[in-house]
């Protein structure tokens, strides 16, 4: 049955059927890319970096999780013509999460209204092109990408003779850098926009990179290298789902932690221990595994490192309707993520 049939509002449109329309390289000026080192295709890491990693953070860091395009027209309309090689799906996460766009426009004081989506078809195999109409006053919008599928190009559509202007930067411009696992990249929110970090961006209006890698985040020495070099603001430690024994986890989450303090000693470092916390053996002993790195921390005199307990986090009213599976959030538990990161942004100064 196609559902479109009967509730037209569900109806989506196959082709941007608009006469006028002028397309533009997302990756062109002046439009402004965050969240990528490379585009076309679009990259959350170094491909040769990535390689020397695991293959699944070689194919992982070609999703588009975190991605954003900043630009600003005063265009009618704004049309997108998104293009990949390979169209992901999952039977738990919705496709507009996987591989839809989320539209936000910016007020004068920097905060974010939500526009409308960019909703790909579930036929759609190798991209998909879509249109939002919008009121025509110079705007500047923020476009969310999708938080799993690759995108290897995308061109934004204007009408002709609309005029485009820089983008204003953000407030809080040196990137949060995020690494974890499935959650960390967005798994399974209903939309882009939905996963706690873009929650956290538009609350502070700040930049960050998300390199979470489902299923394969595992701090391995050329990640840590990796991870140690980057310039950032905060850095978000949430990889402990990924990590295939507790032993691992142990040999490798402190030492995250030393590396990336030898070379960024006043840092804010936030350690996070697992969400979807059901007190079994296993929840407790990963979760004493982060805080004893915390706890070594402070004993050695660190004010700058944080512990997260992924016990509270979808803790009170209906804590076991935050999952789509009893492990990754849906938009509640990510909701619920954001909520209990936003005091520690708050005292990064982040307002």
């Amino acid at each position: 049955m196609d559902i479109a049939r009967i509730d037209t509002n569900f109806a989506l449109p196959g082709t941007v059927q608009r006469e006028d329309i002028k397309w533009l390289d997302a990756s062109s000026e002046p439009i402004v890319i965050y969240g990528a080192v490379e585009t076309n295709p679009y990259l959350r890491m170094p491909i040769e970096i990535a390689k020397t990693v695991s293959m699944g953070v070689e194919k992982l860091c070609r999703n588009t999780a975190g991605v954003r395009a900043r630009f600003c027209t005063d265009s009618p309309y704004i049309a997108i013509r998104a293009e990949w090689d390979h169209q992901c799906r999952m039977t738990h996460m919705p496709f507009l999460g996987i591989s839809g766009f989320d539209l936000y426009r910016v007020a004068e004081s920097n905060r974010q209204s939500y526009v409308k989506s960019f909703v790909p078809p579930v036929s759609c195999e190798n991209g998909y092109e879509s249109v939002i109409d919008v009121e025509g006053n110079m705007t500047e919008y923020i476009l969310n990408f999708p938080l799993y599928n690759n995108v290897s190009r995308l061109l934004i559509g204007v009408k002709k003779g609309s005029q485009w202007r820089a983008p204003k930067r953000y407030s809080n411009d040196l990137p949060v850098v995020f690494y974890g696992s499935s959650i960390t990249q967005g798994g399974c929110a209903s939309r882009p926009g939905n996963c706690y970090q873009n929650l956290l961006s538009r609350a502070f209006d700040l930049d960050y990179v998300n390199l979470g890698f489902s299923g394969c985040a595992c701090a391995e020495d050329a990640m840590i290298e990796y991870l140690s070099s980057l310039e950032m603001s905060v850095f978000v430690s949430d990889y402990d789902h990924n990590a295939p024994s507790l032993e691992h986890l142990a040999n490798t989450h402190e030492k995250l932690y030393r590396a990336i303090r030898k070379q960024h000693p006043n840092l804010p470092y936030v350690m996070i221990s697992r969400p979807d916390y059901w007190n079994r053996a296993d929840d407790r002993a990963r979760r004493n595994i982060v805080m004893k790195s915390y706890q070594n921390a402070v004993s050695e005199g660190d004010c700058n490192v944080y512990f997260l307990d992924g016990a509270s986090v979808f803790a009170g009213d209906e804590y076991d309707t935050c999952t789509v599976d009893g492990t990754h959030p849906n938009d509640l538990g990510f909701y619920r993520f954001f909520r209990a990161l936003l005091p520690l942004m708050e005292q990064f100064k982040m307002m």
